[in-house]
């Protein structure tokens, strides 16, 4: 059975180029093919109207220097790698969510070209991320993060029903890139709870043991199926999206679930993932759950 494929949006802006940077580490380390795609539209308009003149259309020359700066830029840092190349014409992220039913996961940059400047994250990126069926990564941060300084892969442990595909994926890079797994569960003390320090203090060990209890469910199966991936069991009291974007400035990856319900197609990002892809300090991947 052939590889699926990294696939990564290019579009020639910066965040493009940062994308297939990380990709073709991405694509070295699992040994995988790239494919490279743009979507363009102008083909569409092109096939109902006649050509004028024997020049091609200001918008091809475009497209086919975009994608081949992309494949060259391939060919300059993974020479090795197997590399595939197409203009789709459709829009970015109809092309991609197609392209996402056929590759082992969508990589795109935070912001493209035509984003707005002030946005901290691209349309399409968060669209995609929302609503792809297979793992996509937004790639972000920091320069010690993005060449892998860290040697740490974060994983936001979710609930049971969103975390599953979540936790194997990341226990899979952990092991390919020989590196500690730093798995977080967050807590917190409901207010009604609150009734003096000692009171609080038992409350609070009570929190925090059943979160160390679900991370050892969680991750019980993977650690057996990963006996060489060194694993970090974490439980911090606050908000799971604050203590992850804290923590994701020592990560070279975070990785969290998202619950794609079955018929729906609007936003299925919860405020956690939102914000994680909005403020984290390196690539965040969102791996999808079935519902």
């Amino acid at each position: 059975m052939m590889a699926l494929p990294l696939v990564v949006g290019v579009d020639g802006s910066d965040g493009s180029l940062q994308a297939i940077d990380w990709a073709v580490d991405e694509a070295l380390l699992r040994r995988l093919p790239l494919r490279l795609v743009y979507a363009s539209l102008w083909e569409r308009y092109e096939g109902v109207r006649p050509a004028v003149g024997r020049e091609r259309p200001s918008e091809q020359v475009m497209a086919d220097n975009i994608v081949g700066t992309a494949a060259e830029r391939v060919r300059r840092y993974g020479p090795d790698l197997e590399i595939d190349t197409e203009v789709v014409p459709a829009e970015a992220v109809s092309a991609l969510l197609a392209e996402g039913m056929h590759a082992t996961a969508v990589i795109t940059g935070s912001r493209g070209r035509g984003e707005l400047k002030g946005a901290l994250l691209g349309s399409v990126s968060l669209a995609v991320a929302a609503r792809a069926d297979c793992p996509v990564i937004v790639v972000r941060g920091d320069k010690p993060a993005l060449s892998g300084s860290h040697q740490r892969v974060l994983l936001g442990a979710g609930d049971p029903d969103t975390s599953g595909e979540a936790l194997r994926f990341a226990f899979d890079e952990a092991e390919i890139r020989d590196c500690e797994l730093d798995v977080v569960r967050t807590w917190r003390c409901p207010e009604y709870e609150i009734m003096g320090a000692a009171a609080l203090a038992d409350a609070g060990h009570q929190h925090q043991e059943r979160a160390s209890a679900l991370i050892d469910t969680l991750t019980a199966e993977a650690v057996t199926a990963h006996p060489s991936v060194q694993m970090r069991r974490t439980t911090i009291e606050g908000p799971a999206r604050k203590v992850l974007v804290a923590r994701s400035a020592a990560a070279d990856l975070v990785v969290v679930g998202a619950r794609h319900r079955s018929g729906h197609f609007g936003l299925q990002l919860g405020r956690v993932t939102h914000t994680l892809l909005q403020h984290a300090a390196c690539p965040v991947a969102v791996v999808p759950q079935a519902a």
